[in-house]
């Protein structure tokens, strides 16, 4: 047990606003402690950096904050490899410190929303430690998956699974036992099966929510259950294969069963606590059962995160949430960017693939324009919507980065996942100057570019016209409009070839992905453009990669 339990604070007593189904049409900033602001000059972000910038995100006008792990961690995978889940690591603070976070975030009209890694822990976890301890048949190997291996001598893995990250899903102990991890070695999978692990799992929920926080992300949440046996696969592309089909070790029906239970805890507690689910499905309609009335509130859209900017995809994965969703009545989720994927100031660069290669300064502001453009257009869409740190100053991906720095442990096994996650997870600059533009005293864990200056916080606020104004207007005019936010359908309005035009309401949205200008109906007041436009007669001439706002009020 961690020292830091000993030290919990009371519960955090919170004064944000109650506003009924707050979540239905929230925007909800992810931050990546590590990477959002340093207090102590070490290099490396912390909670008390998040802290201090509270007031930063409250201005920028999102409703809440999704923190990325800050639990007690090795680090072999930025803290998704837990070793404690009631304490914080000290690279990032104490419970001290989470508690103060919370009860400032509150105070600003903020929700907090952790995340929890319930798929794997840290081989360093006492259970797993005791586990390898006790050696094999004991009841400690049980609460994970420990199998003998194949061959004469046991030297082949239990089955054929593969690691996400590259490799095979098995490692083999000192006493010839193979465990499961479908990440990194580090990362053994959890069974369950076993009735402890579901325990320890709904005491992990009341230990959060006593402190205050108002939801979980919860990390893997397709990849809890296995199914019975733990098949092989065969030949197969595994990896080809996630998320485009039902796998027996991801999106296995008994896995709803979960979080009905963890649905009962959340209902103990007052103030509409919210699961949003990272469920990687083949189709949408599989990532609905996630949020069926009696389990989870969200989960997150990967569907339209994979979409390229044309117009004809973007409204196939629209209409096709949105009926997925209805049934269940659970709101669609938009998002573009995060922490585990290309950010899509650059992906958008280098259609129509998700590539990480920006040629020239012309591909960048390519990249960019489309990346604003997208902004409006996801923003405009009924449900809530994900904001990843720096996108609001249209950060693009780091892609230059020496191998000597990098820490994404799928870079090292040289296969599965591309591994480079670190581009997107460089620490965000906040001013023009300094060691690390404003990140800290001390530098930063992963280098800057010399560029970063002038996409700062400070170079961008008050700037007509910069990505970080054209944000805050949006959420601004976001809560300002009654017809945004909230719902479960649109108005498709005909529209030029490469356009996606919509009203809702008093509201029209009109987006242009296509490499020229079209001329458009006027359609009324214009609230918003990620771009310069031009009206006259009753038209409006809308550039390529532009999406504009209307109100017809």
């Amino acid at each position: 047990m961690s020292q830091q339990h000993s030290a919990a604070p009371a519960p955090a007593i919170a004064t944000v606003a109650r506003r009924r189904d707050w979540w239905r049409d929230a925007v909800i900033y992810q931050v990546y402690p590590r990477s959002f602001a340093d207090s102590n000059g070490d290099g490396m972000g912390d909670l008390e950096g998040v802290r201090a910038r509270l007031p930063y995100l409250r201005d920028l006008g999102v409703d809440a904050v999704w923190l990325s792990p800050f639990y007690a961690s090795p680090q072999a995978d930025a803290g998704y490899d837990v070793a404690d889940y009631r304490a914080v690591d000290p690279m990032f603070g104490n419970l001290l410190d989470a508690d103060a976070l919370i009860r400032d975030a509150h105070a600003l009209g903020l929700r907090i929303i952790v995340d929890l890694v319930p798929n794997h822990s840290s081989d360093q976890h006492e259970w797993f430690k005791r586990a390898l301890a006790e050696g094999p048949g004991s009841p400690s190997r049980d609460r994970y998956h420990f199998r003998p291996g194949k061959g004469e001598n046991g030297e082949l893995p239990p089955n054929d699974w593969e690691s996400i990250f590259g490799g095979p899903a098995w490692t083999r102990v000192a006493d010839g036992e193979w465990y499961l991890h479908l990440f990194a070695p580090e990362q053994p999978d959890f069974n369950w099966e076993h009735p402890a692990v579901g325990d320890e799992f709904r005491s992990i929920l009341r230990f959060w929510l006593d402190m205050g926080v108002d939801g979980f992300r919860i990390d893997v949440a397709h990849g809890l259950v296995k199914a019975e046996g733990l098949p092989d696969i065969g030949d197969a592309d595994q990896l080809k294969l996630l998320g485009n089909d039902v796998m027996p070790f991801f999106d296995q029906d008994g896995v709803h069963e979960v979080y009905r239970q963890w649905r009962h805890v959340l209902d103990e507690y007052a103030g509409e606590r919210i699961f949003v689910a990272e469920a990687w499905t083949p189709t949408v309609e599989r990532t609905a059962h996630y949020v069926r009335p009696d389990e989870l509130h969200q989960a997150f859209n990967f569907q339209y995160l994979s979409t390229a900017w044309d117009a004809k995809e973007l409204r196939t994965v629209i209409d096709r949430t949105l009926e997925a969703m209805r049934p269940v009545g659970a709101p669609a989720t938009w998002v573009l960017s995060n922490h585990d994927v290309t950010r899509h100031a650059t992906r958008f660069a280098n259609p129509p693939g998700l590539g990480t290669q920006i040629r020239t300064a012309g591909d960048r502001d390519l990249g960019l324009r489309r990346a604003r453009a997208a902004t409006l257009l996801m923003l405009a869409l009924p449900g809530s919507a994900y904001v990843y740190q720096g996108e609001e100053l249209g950060l693009p991906d780091v892609v230059d980065l020496p191998d000597e720095v990098r820490q994404d442990p799928a870079y090292f096994r040289g296969a599965g996942q591309d591994g480079f996650r670190d581009g997107c997870r460089v620490p965000i600059p906040w001013t023009r100057e300094g060691s690390s533009y404003g990140f800290g005293d001390g530098g930063s864990w992963l280098p800057q570019p010399a560029s970063w200056g002038e996409l700062s916080v400070e170079a961008q606020t008050g700037v007509a016209g910069s990505t970080l104004e054209l944000y805050r207007a949006a959420l601004s005019a976001r809560r300002a409009q009654p017809d945004l936010g909230a719902g479960d359908a649109v108005e498709w309005l005909r529209a030029p070839e490469g356009v996606l035009a919509f009203r809702r309401g008093e509201f029209v949205c009109v987006a242009n992905t296509g490499g020229e200008s079209v001329t458009v109906p006027a359609y009324g007041r214009v609230l918003l453009a990620s771009g310069e436009l031009t009206e006259a007669d009753g038209e409006a001439k809308v550039p390529a990669d532009t999406t504009v706002w209307w109100t017809t009020a």
